[in-house]
């Protein structure tokens, strides 16, 4: 068994475990290389059908190749997408891009609030419809318990401290220095009543390891992550206000892991193009807290 046939084979573990355990479970999907990754896993898991909703926070400032790609995965895989957004903050314009709001706190109204309120069915969400492939007004908003997240230990400093099953309250709120030991793949899924719980399948992975199964498994990314003929590319995604493409003329799967491989990237972090991260001298564990993704 390779080393990718064991991160495989934990990650297929902990989605069945959560699928057994939480009965109100939703997988957090951003588009991302990682969360993609994460979904085929669960297709992998439950044998090509994914058994609960995949639900995307839409700050309606991601680049736009994400929401076509986005809307294409989702009707080509039969994929049950929710999509929720913070009206209000949108209607106000009380974002980074128009002004009134930091980076930091356009992120916590836009990704954090919007992504709380949606969990618990409070705020109006869309749903695909199967049959017309369009989103439509969800009329009967159920509340999740459990989230499915692609986070991984070595994306950023933040992430490292989490456990594969990670409680937050009953306002999404992480207690960081609260968290069960996870020994022996021993996990505990027996949380207090109203507790939330994040779940994270892809902790142990790392960038390369990533790619490395995107090529074998031949899963389809978004081209963002490749260059296009102006020598850069996207490394991490997100809104476009706030994320910078990295120099590199990787035009494939391949390339890209010789990059990694190559040590090109070893002392730039994957988030460098993000700069929420770097306005907020905490990192991303100040947001975290206040249930970030």
């Amino acid at each position: 068994m390779t080393h990718l046939d064991r991160l495989e084979a934990t990650s297929v573990h902990i989605l069945r475990e959560a699928y057994r355990e939480f009965k109100n479970l939703v997988m957090l999907w951003s588009i991302g290389k990682d969360s993609t990754v994460l979904l085929w896993l669960a297709r992998k898991a439950f044998f090509g059908h994914v058994p609960f909703p995949l639900m995307h926070v839409d700050t309606h400032y991601k680049i736009p190749e994400m929401i076509t790609y986005r809307d294409r995965m989702a009707r080509d895989w039969h994929l049950d997408l929710i999509v929720g957004e913070n009206r209000s903050a949108l209607a106000a314009k009380q974002t980074f891009p128009d002004g009134k709001l930091t980076r930091v706190e356009c992120c916590r109204s836009l990704k954090s609030e919007a992504l709380k309120h949606t969990l618990s069915g409070e705020w109006p969400r869309l749903r695909l419809d199967p049959t017309s492939g369009r989103l439509e007004p969800e009329k009967k908003r159920e509340g999740f318990s459990g989230a499915i997240v692609g986070a991984r230990a070595d994306e950023e400093g933040s992430r490292s401290k989490e456990r594969y099953f990670s409680a937050r309250d009953q306002q999404s709120e992480w207690d960081v220095g609260d968290q069960p030991p996870e020994l022996w793949k021993q996990y505990k899924t027996d949380f207090a009543p109203g507790t939330h719980v994040r779940i994270h399948p892809l902790l142990d992975w790392t960038e390369l390891n990533i790619w490395e199964y995107i090529d074998r498994e031949n899963i389809p990314i978004i081209p963002l992550y490749f260059d296009r003929g102006d020598g850069t590319r996207y490394r991490s995604l997100g809104c476009y206000p706030c994320t910078s493409p990295v120099e590199s003329t990787a035009r494939t799967v391949p390339e890209i892991i010789e990059e990694l491989r190559s040590g090109k990237f070893a002392d730039i972090a994957e988030r460098s193009g993000r700069e929420q991260d770097k306005e907020d001298g905490g990192g991303l564990e100040t947001l975290r807290r206040g249930g970030y993704m």
